[in-house]
């Protein structure tokens, strides 16, 4: 049963000045904060000293499933709380966690997310429910394409409260982070079988039927057109990385061709 005193928050940071007060405001109530960062040129590290609670490691990237596992390792208490810089607990979330009364034969918690445009939340995105609360001893990261999962042995439970992503870096930063992924993603899904991917991947390895069902599906199936220029703003940008993500894979097919 995790309570307040046995669960650790875990920051992965890389100048991320824009966001992480936000976030480390919404964390007082944790002993330690635990941060991990990969040699911040901005403000991040003075931000993290203001706060009495924070303990800010530093680790050279290479991946981010290696700098989570580190992360994971510097943790002392029996349950881990990993979130982005961009992520602000939202209201209740805290008491959530205090109150939890979980059977020993669940390893993690799943949390959904508000995804949140110039401070203020879209009624929807296509933002999945992530794992964010697990026991330590018995779950681990592995890579998975651009990203890192969660492996959770045991059974899992999802959270009442929402989790807040509002990530307020530059869109210069937003357009470098999405190349590094689309390229990642795009070795995964030239590399995997198609029988074993999900439908939306299969639409991916098309090169071209993601990037207008994208578009189609995030305006009018998840509303976003009826939240203004926000919505607008999400949108592109997820239909940009569609495209971001089929060029890198036209360049590895004209690659092979050569």
């Amino acid at each position: 049963m995790p309570a307040a005193s046995s669960i650790t928050p875990l920051i992965l940071t890389f100048n991320e000045e824009p966001n992480l007060r936000r976030c480390l405001e919404r964390l007082t109530w944790a002993s330690q904060v635990v941060i991990v960062d990969s040699g911040s040129t901005d403000g991040t590290a003075s931000i993290a000293a203001e706060f009495s609670n924070t303990r800010l490691l530093v680790r050279p990237f290479d991946d981010h499933t290696a700098q989570w596992n580190f992360g994971v390792e510097a943790v002392s208490t029996p349950w881990v709380l990993a979130l982005d810089a961009d992520y602000l607990l939202g209201e209740g979330f805290s008491e959530e966690l205090a109150e939890l009364n979980l059977p020993d034969n669940v390893d993690a918690c799943f949390a959904g997310f508000r995804y949140v445009i110039a401070g203020k939340p879209l009624r929807a995105s296509l933002y999945p429910p992530r794992a964010v609360l697990f026991r330590k001893d018995r779950c681990r990261y592995v890579q998975d394409g651009h990203t890192q999962m969660l492996l959770t042995p045991g059974a899992t439970q999802t959270l009442c409260r929402l989790i807040d992503h509002d990530d307020r870096k530059p869109l210069s930063r937003w357009f470098a982070s999405q190349d590094k992924y689309a390229q990642l993603e795009a070795t995964k899904l030239a590399a995997a079988n198609v029988q074993d991917l999900r439908m939306q991947d299969k639409l991916r390895r098309t090169m071209f039927a993601a990037i207008p069902a994208t578009l189609i599906y995030t305006l009018l199936v998840k509303r976003t057109l009826f939240d203004g220029w926000r919505g607008w703003f999400y949108t592109l940008q997820r239909t940009i990385a569609e495209v971001m993500l089929a060029l890198h894979l036209i360049k590895q097919h004209l690659e092979r061709d050569r």
